[in-house]
């Protein structure tokens, strides 16, 4: 059963930037926009298993540093003409900490 895990507080994900949750199920990168929206995906792209932490953010989408692959923050889907997808984790924010569901 999932449940609901403090990871850390917001500030400590920098804007445009991740940090990185480890988990039994594998690495889940978690991502602040310039916005400070908050998302998390499974820290693999599913094009040749990068690690989506080290990419570059920008708008709502991550950059893939192996091969360039874009992935839509919000559902972890591959922007076209890419195919693939990162599975997404459901994020929240309360009153300054991000908490994770795993």
């Amino acid at each position: 059963m999932a449940e609901w895990k403090s990871i850390c507080k917001l500030e400590e994900i920098p804007r445009l930037g991740s940090r990185v949750v480890r988990s039994t199920s594998g690495n889940i990168a978690v991502f602040r926009t310039s916005g400070g929206e908050v998302f998390a995906l499974r820290d693999q792209c599913p094009h040749k298993g990068g690690p989506l932490s080290q990419g570059l953010v920008h708008g709502n989408q991550v950059t893939c540093p192996l091969h360039g692959w874009k992935l839509r923050l919000d559902s972890g889907e591959a922007v076209a003409p890419d195919q693939g997808c990162s599975r997404s984790y459901p994020i929240r924010v309360e009153s300054g900490t991000v908490f994770l569901e795993i």
